[in-house]
């Protein structure tokens, strides 16, 4: 009788244990996913305590709105070109570096760093289209430069349209490197704040970072400066000012729309537009329409993605002189 209730009983004890090795298994998984993220939390806050001494600065701070705000100044030109980053661009004055090189021998050249990017202060003033431009201006204000080329990348062409707008007895011409278009679609789009916030707090962003590669290296950049690079990149990509930039994107292209906000048509205008762009409807077409409204506007595509300073500093350069030589002559 004990072994027939034996062999009765041992397979419904065997049925009671699935659920406990079940729960066994997901608790090492999620056991293993939980060392995997407080590992690469633990790592990211050492090497941002260890990198904080060895990052070198570069070029000098100028003091606006009470804060500290980053620009390198490189030539000696009588002509002075101020570059604008595009949105994101953690380190602007060094990520325009190839193209500093080709403009330096004929031009003074300054590189602005808005708060919150390179070695500039964060903020915590809303990141509007006209604070941003107000501070920009601030800033040359503060070195006394009050005649120039504006030049901006991506986003730099949306927050070009109001500072030449304000500025007008100022800015010489405007040069886009792929600039943002207020009509392009898409902008109204909630972006994912959260998640960056979470790779920049969590240290996922230094991990990704570190497994994208150097694209600064495989531009030919020297080893020392990538190495700089990616330290400020670690440090300040998706700060807090960042990300308010991010939430008021929508914001400020809507209100552009809104505005039909455009270059004067008075304005010298070049643009050099990435051709091989998939990602906005009419890319090509809407900076044609804005070259098309100035009296003085040239349109030069090229090969060479959304960066295309990173590749055809050469080219923009040239183009860019004979346009200015152009708009001399004209006058």
């Amino acid at each position: 009788m004990d072994k027939i209730q034996h062999k009765v009983d041992t397979p419904h004890k065997k049925k009671k244990k699935w659920p406990r090795v079940l729960l066994t298994t997901l608790g090492i998984i999620v056991g293993v996913i939980a060392l995997f993220f407080i590992t690469v939390f633990a790592v990211d806050q050492i090497a941002t305590r260890s990198e904080a001494s060895k990052i070198q600065p570069y070029g000098q701070t100028v003091a606006v709105d009470g804060k500290k705000m980053n620009v390198l100044i490189r030539g000696e030109g009588e002509e002075t070109i101020v570059l604008l980053p595009g949105y994101g661009t953690a380190v602007p004055a060094r990520d325009f570096e190839l193209l500093i090189r080709e403009l330096e021998s004929d031009y003074r050249v300054i590189a602005v760093e808005p708060f919150g990017y390179g070695l500039s202060d964060e903020t915590d003033k809303e990141r509007t289209t006209a604070n941003i431009v107000e501070e920009v201006h601030e800033a040359l204000g503060q070195l006394g430069v009050d005649r120039y080329v504006l030049m901006g990348h991506s986003i730099a062409g949306l927050y070009g349209i109001e500072y030449t707008q304000r500025y007008p007895d100022e800015v010489i011409a405007f040069a886009g490197i792929d600039t943002s278009v207020p009509k392009q679609g898409g902008m109204d789009a909630e972006l994912p704040e959260g998640l960056f916030t979470f790779l920049r707090e969590s240290g996922m962003m230094r991990l990704l970072t570190k497994a994208g590669g150097d694209p600064y290296e495989q531009l030919g950049y020297d080893a020392e400066m990538s190495k700089q690079i990616r330290m400020i990149t670690n440090r300040v990509g998706n700060n807090p000012t960042m990300m308010n930039e991010m939430r008021h994107i929508s914001a400020n292209f809507g209100a552009a729309r809104e505005a039909d906000a455009q270059f004067s048509a008075g304005l010298p205008l070049i643009l050099f537009v990435n051709k091989e762009d998939a990602e906005v409807a009419s890319w090509t077409e809407l900076h044609q329409e804005q070259v098309a409204h100035a009296e003085q506007g040239k349109m030069v595509e090229m090969n060479g993605g959304h960066y295309l300073h990173h590749k055809n500093s050469p080219e923009i350069a040239k183009e860019l002189r004979a346009f200015l030589g152009e708009i001399e002559a004209a006058q």
